[in-house]
């Protein structure tokens, strides 16, 4: 089931006037599900927000954590390094100085 982004339509309009975006929520439904028309809890109006879908694939939070682990940029070539006091920064992967101080 997917996820819909809702929002609070308000009376306010702004210099174009467009209503006012109000509050955002996200609600789990089912695709064949009509869309909402009141917040579910304070039953005030609402509209659907259209988005981007969220695709888990290549470009999923999860992998991202993984792409920068001290081993995988180690292994990509590249170096990390670390703050460790005013100035002081220590490499926890890849090549490069021990130590690199900002003078």
């Amino acid at each position: 089931m997917p996820w819909y982004l809702y929002e609070v339509v308000l009376e306010e309009t702004d210099e174009a006037g467009e209503p006012e975006p109000g509050q955002r929520f996200e609600v789990w439904q089912r695709a064949d599900d009509p869309p909402l028309e009141r917040h579910p809890t304070h039953g005030l109006p609402v509209r659907r927000v259209i988005t981007s879908p969220r695709i888990a694939g290549f470009h999923h939070e999860s992998k991202e954590k993984a792409r920068l682990e001290d081993r995988n940029l180690e292994r990509k070539g590249f170096a990390k390094y670390v703050k460790t006091d005013e100035g002081v920064y220590e490499r926890t992967a890849g090549p490069g100085p021990k130590r690199i101080r900002n003078q």
